[in-house]
């Protein structure tokens, strides 16, 4: 699903905030990504969702080489994937419900399946008194719930998610994880970026640690009861 081969990345002229990253994340697979602030996790996420190129190094797509796959084929990797990014990235003049059913739309959905399928997703994160809300008058928490369900209502193949729980209570935490375990039972492969600790322990999936630009790959450790 996702393979890097001694890739660096750096800004401009800047020093590489990535260095030789090597990794090979099978399909339906599902990862932690932890490491202090400025270890380059963000980085990593962009470069997955093809949103930068590295400086050197080799990273392949769904078994397509990035850097030989013609730019005109790249918008349809892109659909592929689903983000959830730190900045929510909602768009401010449409309601909630329409800003998660922005992908169904875009995917030719029919809207009697679009209204059943956003209600329900936007029922589970917790808003279902906010389906006609602007982004501006949600709360930082309600605006990562909507970005989250915008990302994964239409199932991707590959979710990358940045610091999802980082704006709601513990609560809420655990039920977007259960969340994105149901979607991973589905087949979708998920990398997650998280400074959440207990999480990480609870849940024990597979961790891709950074530090210092540098990647250390652990197994998965045995889920805590509870």
């Amino acid at each position: 699903m996702v393979r890097f081969e001694n890739v660096g990345m750096r800004y401009g002229a800047g020093p590489e905030v990535l260095r030789d990253i090597t990794m090979d994340l099978a399909a339906g697979s599902f990862h932690f990504l932890t490491g202090p602030s400025g270890a380059g996790k963000t980085s990593l996420l962009k470069l997955m969702y093809l949103a930068e190129r590295p400086s050197r190094g080799l990273i392949s797509l769904f078994g397509r080489d990035i850097a030989t796959t013609p730019r005109r084929e790249l918008p349809a990797i892109r659909r592929k994937i689903g983000v959830v990014f730190q900045d929510f990235r909602l768009i401010d003049h449409l309601s909630a419900f329409d800003n998660v059913a922005l992908p169904l739309r875009v995917a030719g959905l029919g809207e009697e399946q679009i209204h059943e399928h956003v209600t329900e997703l936007l029922r589970w994160v917790g808003l279902a008194d906010k389906l006609n809300a602007r982004p501006a008058t949600l709360s930082g928490g309600q605006q990562q719930r909507v970005a989250i369900a915008r990302a994964v209502i239409g199932r991707p193949s590959l979710l990358l998610a940045d610091e999802p729980t980082g704006n709601v209570d513990d609560e809420m935490a655990l039920r977007l994880l259960r969340l994105f375990e149901e979607m991973n039972k589905l087949g979708t492969t998920l990398v997650i970026a998280t400074h959440n600790e207990a999480l990480v322990t609870r849940f024990g999936h597979a961790r891709l640690h950074l530090e210092n630009g540098e990647l250390t790959q652990l197994r998965a450790r045995e889920r805590q009861a509870g």
